[in-house]
């Protein structure tokens, strides 16, 4: 591997003063229908829903072990997939699959893992939730180029910079590995489910929508002390939207085809929304599970499109859905849900106890969002035995204790805006190496978000807990210790956190992901 470094060539009034922008009337039609995304839709013919058994992602093996260190290794590559029945989906993956494998971590044990590129793209690795030095967090110019030798420095920012919405690469220095990068994981933080992805500025869109995404899952003693379901009871569901092309693969709308310039057309500026719903790589697939509690580690892997979940029908007395872990990691108690909001980027563990229904039922994962086939998410259908259920739902799960808003150094604002230019942060596209805030370790500072359009804003580096929505109490998914909350339109919210142990540049990012990719980002940096 050869390293260098390149120096490259008030909510109300917010809405309103985006929503006069001239030149860019579609504006006023997102605000009002209050959700992001245009649907794009498929050229062949859809399959039946409920056919296909769910797959559950493999669990990758360690290529070695020592006393203190788990290593990896995975290889970024092309691979024909039969996503749709009797049709070859062309997919940049990991290791060959859809979504990747998935990596089991301990917290407090070290894992590496060594990324070989053989696409025909640069790529960037993000674990999403991980409390990671800078160095191996995924900066969006922290590039792996292709291990055949077809990008230097000079393509490499001449992809990056262009398009009409797209990012200013200034003369911020790029971080450039050739063929392989190895990212160091310290895990000091407690079980959580997370996930890695695609973090290429400007490209996060494309590369994710055509496979670049997969489970992280970390598990630490508090966590295994509790008699929750675990083995083949604790599911990982990545849930995701796609359309595709007569031929089968993927359809996205990129501005340019050969991925030269960044962006989308026009139509979807605000968002690809998919008219196919796969879980696990897989539409609308089936699950047979005994009427036994089930753990299910929810993902909504999407580019832009927000879920309102809802079990049909409906157990006896209803709350569906126990709630006990968002994107951080366990809540302290459960928490009951009749419905489950989940927008891009957010994790929600949940149990559901299948011996609340009948032998035989037939129990669908709905979309109460929208409606016609990506209304249905996929279906559970319950056996006929009443087993012995040795696990059970303790009332406290963990403490957690709160951050002191009281003790805040800085309160800081970073409003989220659509305009004529893009999408902004604070008036401005992002350009790398351009800090919106530096913090400094260890200090708790409050941070106010606000938008005028539907934003799933993602925080990398430490988790957080919300203060307020809308200046009154927090809504009921907003619980735990978060890295993603999901704004919906002419919303605020604060939240408390604090940075620890790692010195660096890190992002601040709306989690829509051609959001992201027209510039909705910015960097802080930590001392």
């Amino acid at each position: 591997m050869r390293r260098r470094t390149l120096l490259g060539a008030g909510t109300a009034a917010l809405g309103a003063g985006a929503l006069t922008a001239a030149g860019w009337p579609a504006l006023t039609r997102y605000a009002r229908e209050g959700h992001p995304g245009t649907v794009l839709p498929s050229q062949t013919e859809l399959p039946a829903p409920f056919r296909t058994p769910l797959p559950i992602p493999p669990v990758l093996a360690p290529t070695s072990t020592s006393a203190t260190t788990d290593h990896y290794d995975i290889t970024q590559q092309h691979t024909d997939l039969e996503i749709l029945p009797g049709l070859r989906t062309p997919a940049w993956t990991y290791n060959g699959t859809f979504p990747g494998p998935t990596i089991v971590s301990r917290s407090g044990r070290r894992t590496t893992v060594r990324h070989r590129n053989e696409l025909d793209r640069p790529a960037v690795v993000h674990l999403h939730g991980g409390h990671t030095p800078a160095a191996s967090d995924g900066y969006p110019t922290s590039l792996i180029l292709p291990a055949d030798g077809s990008y230097d420095a000079h393509r490499v920012h001449q992809d990056m910079s262009g398009g009409p919405h797209g990012s200013s690469m200034g003369h911020h220095p790029m971080d450039l590995t050739e063929g392989t990068r190895t990212y160091t994981y310290p895990f000091d933080q407690r079980a959580a489910t997370l996930w890695y992805h695609d973090h290429r500025m400007s490209y996060t869109g494309t590369a994710v929508w055509r496979g670049l995404a997969g489970f992280h899952l970390v598990h630490d003693d508090e966590e295994e002390q509790l008699p929750l379901p675990r083995g083949d009871r604790d599911i990982p569901l990545m849930i995701t939207d796609r359309s595709f092309a007569a031929d089968g693969s993927f359809r996205y709308p990129a501005l340019d085809p050969q991925l030269h310039t960044p962006g989308v057309t026009d139509t979807y500026m605000n968002g690809v929304l998919g008219d196919v719903i796969l879980v696990n790589g897989v539409p609308w697939p089936v699950h047979r599970t005994q009427r036994l509690r089930y753990r299910l580690r929810l993902l909504n892997a999407s580019n832009a499109r927000p879920y309102t979940l809802q079990l049909d029908p409906q157990p006896p007395g209803g709350a569906a859905f126990l709630q006990i872990g968002s994107d951080g990691g366990l809540l302290n108690t459960p928490r009951p849900h009749n419905t489950l909001d989940i927008a891009p980027g957010e994790r929600f563990d949940v149990i559901i106890d299948f011996a609340r229904y009948p032998p035989g039922t037939h129990v669908r994962l709905i979309n109460r969002n929208t409606h016609g086939p990506t209304a249905q998410i996929m279906r559970f259908d319950i056996g006929s035995g009443s087993p012995h259920d040795d696990t059970a739902v303790p009332h406290r799960l963990s403490d957690i204790p709160r951050l002191d808003p009281g003790r805040a150094t800085h309160t800081r604002d970073f409003h989220f805006r659509g305009s004529t230019a893009g999408w902004t942060i604070n008036g401005t596209e992002y350009e790398p190496g351009r800090a919106l805030a530096r913090p400094r370790l260890g200090e708790v500072e409050i941070w106010r978000f606000t938008t005028n359009f539907h934003h799933p804003v993602h925080l990398h580096l430490n988790h957080f807990q919300v203060l307020t929505r809308n200046n009154r109490t927090i809504g009921a998914f907003d619980h735990g210790w978060k890295d993603t909350i999901n704004l919906r339109p002419a919303e605020a919210v604060e939240i408390v956190t604090r940075f620890t142990q790692y010195p660096g540049t890190y992002m601040l990012h709306c989690h829509n992901l051609e959001h992201e990719d027209m510039a909705m980002m910015a960097d802080f940096t930590t001392h």
